[in-house]
Order: C-alpha cells, then structure tokens, then sequence
C-alpha cells in the first residue's frame, strides 16, 4: 500500500465502481442460501458484501439493492426445497438493520482508510465493533422475535454471542481481508505501470 491520496475511498473510477458491483453481486449469488448457483463449501459473504459495498461503491442504491437481492436468493432456496423455513420468520426484517449496519460501518471505513499497513488496526477495529452490532441485530432479533425460542432470555441470548459471534467475525475479516488485498495488488501493479510509463516518457 502507498500513501497517494488518489488512493482514498470509495473507487473513484466509474469502470471499477461497475465492476466491483457486479463482482459483490456475484459473490452473494455464489455464497447465500443453497440454490442452482450456490458453491456450498464457501460460507456466505453476505456480511461481507454489504461492508464493502459500504467502503468501495459509491451509490448510497447499492444498499436497498443487495438487500433485495439477498431475499430472492432466500426466497429461490425456499422455494426449491433446499432450506426450510426455519429463519424466514417474521423477525427476517431484522436483517435489514443489521446489513444496514455494515453497509454504514465500510461507509465510516472509507473516511478513515488509509492505503497503507498500518490501517489494519483500524480496519480490524471496525469490523469487529460492526461485526458485533450486526449480530446484536441479526441474531438478537432472531432469537427474540422469530418465535422459535419460547421463553427467550438475556442471558440466553448472551450465550449465543459467544458462540456464533467469533465465527461470523472471522467469516467477515476472511472475505473483506481478502478484498482489500486484492485491490492493493492492483493499486500495486498500476502504479508500477505509470512509473514504468512516466521513466519511458
């Protein structure tokens, strides 16, 4: 990572904005749910996706979109039989804070993204302080208001965050760590070619 403060985000670029919106669609399409396009060994980027839609694309759209997106995805797999009806419950519109949380929490990240090394600390920060509000909202309003659980509680719900909080957060850090060293490399090689250009000229 340089320090150019072209650099910054969200992408500048009109082509990469296009790009990276059709590749986080793609991702959801591959990872969600169990349907025609799913690769079932990959755990669901959706956390993901709505985080660094949030820090790369600039149209606040992206937002509504990838949520409608996600519930057809859902709607497809309950449809064809292969998931239940277990999660679809009416507490299901609490994925809509919860992603909406992410989406805010990569918007604050590009504010403060720094293209270099040492802003790992700072992404790691944010992503486990979204990461936990997202669970608060996600599973909280599951376990809560889905109806599942007769007699919900405090401490059962507290339970829960211990054991499903540290595997979304690193299902989370795994695809955005991977993002994030995907456009260093190409921030890296295209800046080695406008040197290379600039000592030809």
């Amino acid at each position: 990572m340089t320090a150019s403060p072209t650099h910054s985000l969200p992408l500048s670029s009109s082509r990469a904005q296009i790009l990276v919106g059709v590749a986080l669609a793609a991702l959801m399409i591959a990872t969600r749910g169990q349907h025609f396009a799913t690769i079932d060994r990959l755990p669901s980027a959706s956390w993901a996706i709505f985080f660094l839609a949030g820090a790369l694309l600039r149209p606040m759209w992206m937002l509504p979109l990838l949520f409608v997106l996600a519930s057809l995805l859902d709607i497809v797999s309950l449809a064809s039989g292969t998931i239940g009806d277990w999660c679809l419950s009416p507490a299901y519109w609490a994925l809509a804070p919860a992603y909406a949380t992410l989406w805010l929490a990569g918007h604050f990240y590009a504010r403060i993204h720094r293209d270099r090394w040492t802003a790992l600390p700072r992404l790691a920060l944010v992503l486990a302080v979204a990461a936990f509000a997202t669970y608060v909202f996600s599973g909280g309003g599951f376990y809560f208001f889905s109806g599942r659980y007769p007699d919900p509680t405090l401490a059962g719900f507290a339970a829960r965050i211990g054991q499903y909080y540290p595997r979304s957060l690193g299902t989370l850090a795994g695809y955005v760590g991977t993002a994030f060293a995907l456009l260093a490399i190409v921030r890296g090689i295209g800046a080695l070619r406008t040197a290379q250009q600039g000592a030809r000229a």
